[in-house]
């Protein structure tokens, strides 16, 4: 099958590596070209620009920084949208509210062409492994189409409702893991009198019932950044949650609540973070800036 992938971040580059490693002929742009040649030694062929990039593709994947990004991939004079894209279909994998993702829909639509939103869970590490999470919004039968693809990505696929149930269950299943963050940067303040070895306490916090499946992914990258070194490879960068975050704020007004007062306080505190040059750490460096930053 030839896929198109729109968009070589940490997530579009493990994803294009997973197909290629699965034996499909992937062709990848990005807008920071150097990005898309990074992968010409795994096999991935390069476009020139992303109306080329549809034109020889069966399926595309986008998954872009925010809204703005998305506009510009698919509607500038040389965007995706610019040729003849009728029977093609769309996999738009961003994380963005669902609006963003009903308007695209539609354009596709008048087009010729199908559209689904999937946007996953997971870092870098899942995608190369085939172990994200789906939450798919489209119609059945383009589901079907894609699910071949989605099936090498992901251990679950979640088809939730029309296009942009799929944003609106990302931005959900983030909110709970992001804060967190923030929450065992406070709980480590108050247990750092006691002296225990990091990696003893990560393994604590993992065994209690309020222990995500996170700390057992990332526990010892954070048990690293205790002692004072930071991860080797960023795999979700500090800049990113926020952008998450702010979109989560955001959808949240859309649907008429005045505030969602956790996300927003947590917010302020990973800005501070940014601030201080954190903006391209890795999240396990949020609990650490914080604990530097909170005590008197």
């Amino acid at each position: 099958m030839n896929i198109g992938i729109a968009g070589i971040g940490r997530m579009g580059a493990a994803i294009a590596e997973r197909l290629l490693k699965h034996g499909h002929r992937v062709k990848v742009w990005n807008r920071t070209a150097a990005k898309a040649r990074a992968l010409a030694p795994h096999g991935a062929q390069l476009a020139e620009s992303p109306g080329k990039l549809a034109a020889s593709a069966d399926i595309v994947l986008s998954i872009l920084t925010d809204a703005a990004a998305i506009e510009a991939t698919y509607d500038a004079t040389d965007g995706l949208l610019s040729g003849d894209i009728r029977g093609k279909l769309f996999v738009e994998m961003s994380t963005v509210r669902p609006e963003t993702e009903r308007e695209l829909a539609g354009r596709i639509r008048a087009r010729g062409a199908a559209m689904i939103d999937c946007p996953v869970g997971g870092t870098t590490g899942p995608a190369r492994e085939g172990k994200l999470l789906g939450f798919v919004g489209g119609e059945t039968a383009d589901l079907e189409r894609a699910r071949p693809l989605l099936e090498l990505l992901c251990r679950r696929i979640e088809h939730v409702g029309p296009v942009g149930a799929g944003a609106s269950l990302k931005l959900a299943i983030n909110l709970p893991l992001l804060v967190y963050w923030q929450a065992v940067g406070e709980a480590l303040a108050l247990c750092q009198p006691l002296g225990l070895e990091p990696e003893r306490l990560i393994s604590i916090f993992a065994d209690s019932s309020g222990g995500p499946n996170v700390l057992k992914t990332r526990g010892a990258m954070l048990a690293d950044a205790m002692r004072g070194k930071p991860p080797a490879n960023t795999t979700f960068n500090i800049d990113s949650i926020r952008k998450d975050m702010a979109t989560m704020l955001e959808e949240a007004r859309a649907l008429g609540y005045d505030s969602l007062p956790v996300t927003m306080r947590a917010l302020e505190c990973f800005d501070e973070a940014a601030h201080e040059g954190l903006g391209d750490g890795d999240a396990v460096m949020l609990p650490m800036a914080w604990l530097k930053s909170g005590q008197r």
